[in-house]
C-alpha cells in the first residue's frame, strides 16, 4: 500500500513538473533573455521546485544559515545522496546559487536551455580542456558575485559514507579566494533511492557549517582543503 501511494504521488509530482516547466520554461524564457531577467528564471525555479516538493511530500529543515556570509559569494560544498539533493538545496540554500552540472543536462528539453541562462556552468565529463575551462568560467563568475554549489563527491552515494572527493570545485573556489561553506544533507534518500524512479514522502535535513577560508591557499595546497572540508561535512553528518 506505501508503494502504491508513492507511485500515485510519484506520478502526479512528474506531471506536475513537465506542466510547469512547459508553462513557465518558454515564458521565462522570451522575457529573461531579452530584457536580461536573469533573475526571474531564479523566481520561477523557487516557485516549481516548491511546488514539486510540496507535491511529493517532501519537507526539508535548515540548519546552521547563520554560517552563511551575507556579503560575498560562496562555494557550498554538499554531500550527495539522492537526485532530491540538488533541487532541494537550490531551494534551502541561496536565492541566486549557482550550479556546476554535468553536460548531459543540456540536452533536456527546456530546462537545459533555462540552466545556461541562468548562469550555471556544465562540466564535460570525459574533456579535460573542457573541464578546466568550465572551472575557469565559474571562478569568475564567483568573482563577479555569485555563489556557486558542489556536490565533490561526483555521483551519488548508496551509503553514510562519504565517496572520494574530486578536486575540481576545490580548485575553483581557490583561484575564487571564496570561502567553501560545508553542507551536510540527509534523508533524501528515504525520499528517493538510487535506481528507483519511485519519489516517497520524507523529512530532509540540511545543516550548514562554519566557512572555510580559501585567502592564501594555492593550487597546491588543493589537497588539504579537501581535507579539512570533507572532515566538517562528515562531523555534520555525525549531528
Amino acid at each position: 500500500m506505501h508503494t502504491a501511494i508513492a507511485a500515485v504521488r510519484t506520478a502526479m509530482t512528474y506531471l506536475a513538473i513537465v506542466l510547469y516547466t512547459a508553462v513557465a520554461g518558454p515564458i521565462g524564457l522570451l522575457l529573461a533573455v531579452p530584457f536580461k531577467l536573469k533573475g526571474l528564471l531564479y523566481e520561477l525555479g523557487h516557485i516549481g521546485i516548491a511546488l514539486t516538493l510540496g507535491v511529493a511530500g517532501i519537507r526539508y529543515r535548515v540548519r546552521g544559515r547563520e554560517h552563511v556570509p551575507p556579503d560575498r559569494a560562496v562555494v557550498f560544498c554538499s554531500n550527495h545522496q539522492s537526485n532530491v539533493d540538488p533541487p532541494l538545496l537550490f531551494r534551502a540554500l541561496h536565492r541566486r546559487l549557482h550550479i556546476l552540472y554535468k553536460a548531459e543536462l543540456n540536452k533536456l528539453p527546456i530546462i537545459g536551455t533555462v540552466i545556461q541562462v541562468g548562469g550555471f556552468i556544465p562540466v564535460p565529463r570525459d574533456h579535460k580542456e573542457a573541464a578546466l575551462a568550465a572551472i575557469e568560467k565559474a571562478a569568475a563568475s564567483i568573482r563577479s558575485g555569485n555563489s556557486f554549489l558542489i556536490f565533490p563527491e561526483g555521483t551519488r552515494s548508496r551509503t553514510d559514507s562519504l565517496l572520494p572527493f574530486k578536486k575540481g570545485g576545490f580548485i575553483m573556489a581557490i583561484k575564487a579566494q571564496a570561502p567553501i561553506v560545508p553542507v551536510a544533507i540527509t534523508g533524501g534518500r528515504d525520499a528517493m533511492r538510487r535506481g528507483s524512479a519511485l519519489i516517497y514522502p520524507a523529512n530532509v535535513d540540511v545543516r550548514i557549517g562554519a566557512p572555510v577560508p580559501t585567502e592564501g591557499y594555492s593550487l597546491d595546497d588543493r589537497d588539504a582543503l579537501i581535507d579539512v572540508v570533507r572532515e566538517r561535512i562528515e562531523a555534520l553528518l555525525r549531528q
